[in-house]
């Protein structure tokens, strides 16, 4: 993961971020994905143009088709972020997705989805940070890992 680790590293000088480990802001959320590298590989994966989901307009879909599209747009608005259970992301997802994540993450698909319905609310926040999600997309896995080293940067 060259160029992820290449970014992050140059804008945290080789260390980890204050407050990693924490579960809200902009640097607790990438510290926890900077200390899963296989966690920031399938949410680049999930929300990047490129990757095989559709990018971030492609996952806002299966939020609303699965009828939970006013808890993805409070994510991207610029309101409270409404909470999603690991269940519920499940649900979203599908069971062949999320056994593909979690055999990725090397754990059973409810931890998985815990881990990501813990950081894709707030994550998905900063990344859109007009309230609006982009309608080209938030670009392809160099741009998002561009779009996250701004926000180590920035914080």
């Amino acid at each position: 993961m060259g160029l992820l680790d290449s970014v992050l590293g140059s804008v945290l000088g080789g260390q980890p971020s204050a407050g990693a480990g924490q579960d809200s802001g902009v640097a607790g959320l990438l510290g926890t994905l900077l200390a899963n590298p296989q966690l920031l590989q399938l949410i680049t994966g999930l929300l990047a143009d490129d990757g095989a989901h559709g990018g971030l307009g492609g996952l806002l879909d299966k939020f609303r088709q699965a009828g939970l599209g006013e808890v993805a747009a409070s994510w991207v608005g610029s309101g409270q972020n409404q909470p999603i259970s690991g269940d519920q992301l499940g649900e979203v997802l599908g069971p062949d997705m999320m056994a593909d994540l979690a055999a990725r993450l090397g754990t059973d698909p409810g931890a998985a989805a815990g881990q990501l319905s813990q950081i894709l609310p707030g994550l998905i926040d900063h990344l859109t940070p007009s309230g609006e999600a982009p309608q080209s997309g938030l670009g392809n896995s160099g741009d998002l890992m561009g779009m996250l080293g701004g926000l180590l940067a920035a914080r």
